[in-house]
């Protein structure tokens, strides 16, 4: 569609960026979530530091990525070896 100028608050600061129409929402939703975790974190530990609540918030969603990319990748191996087994069964049936 096109880019779009916006602005998004992260720890009390504002980030001008440019994108694309239809990933508005999601950048805004993303920049809410992050907010959110601050503010956990703010709450729950004795850490008022923004600098480090933006670390622990970064490092959350890293290892929630990377668990996310772990499942997905068992997950596609799990499915490749049914289809494989299920291949072999149609061809044993076939070739009787």
């Amino acid at each position: 569609m096109g880019e779009i100028s916006i602005k998004i608050n992260i720890a009390d600061r504002v980030y001008p960026l440019k994108v694309d129409m239809e990933e508005e929402e999601i950048v805004r939703r993303a920049a809410k979530l992050i907010n959110d975790r601050i503010k956990e974190y703010q709450e729950n530990y004795a850490v008022r530091d923004k600098q480090d609540l933006l670390s622990m918030s970064v490092l959350h969603y890293a290892t929630a990525t990377l668990r996310a990319e772990k499942k997905m990748s068992e997950d596609g191996t799990e499915v490749a070896d049914k289809v494989y087994q299920l291949d072999q069964m149609l061809s044993d049936f076939f070739s009787k």
